[in-house]
């Protein structure tokens, strides 16, 4: 890579068996987002400067060949930058294994690394529906999603669906409205359903957040509803 001395990267998780199911991997933290979601838990992500430049993230990755399997580009949101399609790249030709946790608001810059086939799996978050997508996320993104989320289904590639709940903006109601949704866009699969968390710190001050929503059936036949969190 040209040497780069931005530093679009806040911070690195260097192992977890949680983010990427069944491998063992690090986190990139791409600062910056272009929604402003009221339960997000990573405001100093989201609002802060990165302090680690591509190279110092690739050096990093360099001395984990062999022990890793994976590398997650999280955020914020890790496709606003443009210098992430070609840290993928690199990534890959390392021989990790690649994936993306998305807004879904950047869907030329996903059906980029789709078309190169260069990411293996990606974590897509569901906000809200579009009554209610401008409330919870401070942006008028919605339809971009909405291709990105027909681009992967098309594609073929593995990916999930994911919704953060707090009680008092997404009610069974909505939840139920998404689900049918997802069902009218032909997704199959795991629909993950991630309970806020009380007490963290969050872009905006909200109330305690209950589980109802666990006691309601909102499975189909092609989508399976998997809560999670405490």
């Amino acid at each position: 890579m040209k040497e780069n001395v931005s530093t679009p990267i806040y911070s690195i998780t260097p192992f977890t068996l949680l983010d990427y199911a069944h491998k063992s991997a690090c986190i990139l933290w791409f600062t910056g987002c272009n929604m402003r979601c009221l339960y997000c838990y990573n405001p100093e992500i989201v609002l802060g400067k990165g302090t680690i430049s591509l190279e110092k993230a690739l050096a990093f990755l360099s001395s984990r060949k062999n022990l890793l399997d994976a590398v997650v580009f999280s955020g914020g949101e890790c496709l606003l930058h443009k210098s992430s399609t070609e840290l993928v790249a690199e990534v890959k030709k390392m021989g990790f294994l690649v994936k993306i946790d998305t807004n879904g608001s950047k869907p030329a810059v996903l059906q980029e690394l789709l078309k190169t086939q260069l990411i293996d799996y990606v974590a897509l978050d569901f906000k809200a529906m579009p009554a209610h997508f401008e409330k919870i996320t401070q942006s008028d993104l919605f339809n971009p999603f909405e291709k990105s989320l027909r681009l992967l289904i098309a594609s073929g590639l593995t990916f999930e669906v994911r919704t953060t709940v707090h009680s008092d903006l997404i009610n069974e109601n909505q939840m139920k409205q998404m689900v049918t949704y997802l069902e009218k866009q032909n997704y199959k699969g795991n629909y993950y359903i991630q309970h806020f968390m009380n007490g963290a710190n969050t872009l905006q001050e909200l109330g305690y957040s209950n589980k109802e929503i666990e006691k309601v059936n909102l499975s189909t036949a092609n989508i399976k509803v998997q809560f999670r969190g405490k």
